[in-house]
Parts: structure tokens; C-alpha cells; sequence
């Protein structure tokens, strides 16, 4: 299909993809493309790209990128390695001036929450986690606690949304901080941004797809934040973090806990920040709101003491 460098290729929905873009990608360039936009991308217009030859997706950043301070060289890296380790989608093209990443399309199940409840997916969830993990490391480190206080920041010194009382845990993030020191493992590649919409079981094993916020981070935070964005209630995570560890580790199960909790915390200030400068149609508000709630939750409840003591045991 030949086109001119002003032309596009209509998409299904949404804006059109440029095929100034798709000449520059070599497994695209002069060929025939049915295009159709996905849904789902909170950062990203995500474009499925179909051609004689294969199927790939065509990812394009929005604007907010430095804002949620994400680094899309590093994510480039990182999808990379993560290819490498059989998890993730193989990557065709990266186009910094386009803002586009290329990479395989995944030909199998996309999870929701509900997905979590049949019965062996949580333990090969677990197995796909451990085979990042055991990967190469990422080119980056991620801390949530740093991306928290960055976030923040960003928030007031722009008059950003903060949810009721939101600075008075401050006291406990400090001792939560302080808790998981204690039995710190050495970091390892991480997705760390683990939705249901970003597994895809392809039949014979599940996939993790987009690397954004990847980074070398505490192989319990990725559990966690597993458990909280899928809404895996307590004994799924008990379960997800046996089946990593191969063994019933309390202190690893609320260390879990514990980074599920931060990354609630944090990922509100996300949908602050994206509110405030996005303009993907999707109510981010409400979305962080909810983590916010769960949060105080347990920030108020009768289980942060525990957990703060359980993380510090041998076993």
C-alpha cells in the first residue's frame, strides 16, 4: 500500500495512524496494513497493525510522559530483556522522534480481574513473574516511594487534585519505609505495572506486556501491586507469594502486602497528575479515588501494625 508522507491509515477507531509513521518501521514499510486502534491504554494510543507477513502493535505515547515521569528509552531497553526472558511481546521498531514503540502482537487471552479466580491461573501467574525476575536486569531502578514523593511534588506545586487528608499517612510511609528495610532482597527485573489487562495467556504460558514503568525493583512489589490492581483478595496473595517463594514465608507475604498498599498511595497521585493532563477520554479521577479509599483503609485499620511486625520476621 503506497501512500504519501501526509497520508494515514484509517484505523477503526480513533485518530488515524500515520503512514509516514509505518514507512519507517522496516516490517511495515510497503506492505498492506488493516489497522484498528485497542482500547485500553491509559498512556499510549495503541494501534493492532495487521499485514501479509504478521501482526504487530504500534504503541504512540501521549504527552504527559515526563510528567508521570516515565522514560521511553528505558522502556525500549526493557522490552527488550524482556523478550529475551519469553515473557514479553518481540520488538520490531523504535521511533523516539515518532514516539512509537513496535512489538509483536500477542495472539491469546487478555485477563480482567475475574480471570484471577479460575483455578490455576494465580500460580502461573507466578511462574511467569519468576521468569522476568530470573531475566537479565533492567537498564533502570524503580522505588515507589521516590516516584510517590516525586509525584507529590508535581501535584502541589501545580494545584493538582489531592484527595482528602491525604498527607496525614505520612507518619506511616516513613514507618513502612522503615519496615522494609529490614529483610530487603537484592532487586530484580520488574514489570511493575501489572493490571489484568496486562497479561495475555497465549495457551501456553501468560505473557506480561507493556514495560513503562518497569524497572529493577523488590520482587514483592510486584506481587503486591499485582494484588492490588487485579483485586486479588488475602488468600490470593497468600497464594501468589508461596507459589513465587516455593514456600509459605510469612514476612514475604506482608512485605507484598505492604508494597500493594505503597503502590496504592502512589499510583493516586498518577491519576491526579493524569487527570489534570491527559486527553485520553477515561475518568481518571474516580480510578485513583478508589485506590486512595483501599488505601486509607488500611492505613486506618486494625491489620498496618501487624503487617509493619510481620514484615520483620525470619520466617
Amino acid at each position: 500500500m503506497d501512500g504519501s508522507e501526509e497520508d494515514a491509515v484509517a484505523a477503526d477507531a480513533g485518530p488515524a495512524l500515520p503512514r509516514s509513521l509505518c514507512d519507517k518501521v522496516e516490517v511495515l514499510r510497503g506492505r498492506s496494513l488493516a489497522v484498528t486502534e485497542l482500547a485500553g491504554g491509559l498512556t499510549n494510543r495503541n494501534y493492532k497493525v495487521a499485514t501479509e507477513d504478521g501482526t504487530y502493535v504500534v504503541r504512540i505515547s501521549g504527552g504527559a510522559t515526563g510528567a508521570l515521569a516515565i522514560d521511553r528509552d528505558s522502556e525500549y531497553r526493557n522490552s527488550v530483556i524482556a523478550a529475551e526472558s519469553g515473557v514479553g511481546a518481540p520488538v520490531y521498531a523504535y521511533l523516539p522522534e515518532e514516539s512509537a514503540l513496535v512489538i509483536g502482537y500477542l495472539d491469546g487471552h487478555t485477563f480482567t480481574d475475574d480471570d484471577f479466580g479460575r483455578p490455576g491461573v494465580v500460580e502461573r501467574v507466578a511462574t511467569s513473574c519468576r521468569r522476568l525476575h530470573d531475566g537479565r536486569r533492567f537498564v533502570n531502578d524503580f522505588d515507589m516511594f521516590d516516584l510517590q514523593r516525586g509525584y507529590l511534588d508535581m501535584v502541589r506545586r501545580h494545584g493538582f487534585r489531592l484527595p482528602a487528608g491525604y498527607l496525614d499517612f505520612a507518619d506511616d510511609v516513613e514507618r513502612i519505609r522503615g519496615a522494609l528495610v529490614v529483610r530487603r532482597a537484592p532487586t530484580v527485573a520488574c514489570n511493575n505495572d501489572l493490571l489484568a489487562g496486562n497479561f495475555i495467556d497465549d495457551g501456553h504460558r501468560i505473557r506480561l506486556i507493556d514495560y513503562e514503568y518497569s524497572g529493577n525493583n523488590d520482587a514483592c512489589f510486584e506481587l503486591g501491586n499485582i494484588w492490588s490492581e487485579c483485586h486479588l483478595d488475602d488468600d490470593q496473595l497468600e497464594l501468589l507469594v508461596t507459589t513465587y517463594y516455593g514456600e509459605h514465608l510469612v514476612n514475604r507475604i506482608a512485605r507484598a502486602r505492604l508494597w500493594g498498599l505503597m503502590s496504592q498511595y502512589g499510583w493516586t497521585l498518577w491519576a491526579s497528575i493524569q487527570e489534570a493532563t491527559s486527553d485520553i477520554d477515561f475518568a481518571f479521577w474516580p480510578w485513583g479515588l478508589e485506590k486512595y479509599e483501599r488505601a486509607v483503609a488500611t492505613f486506618r485499620g486494625p491489620v498496618l501494625d501487624q503487617l509493619i511486625a510481620d514484615v520483620q520476621r525470619d520466617d
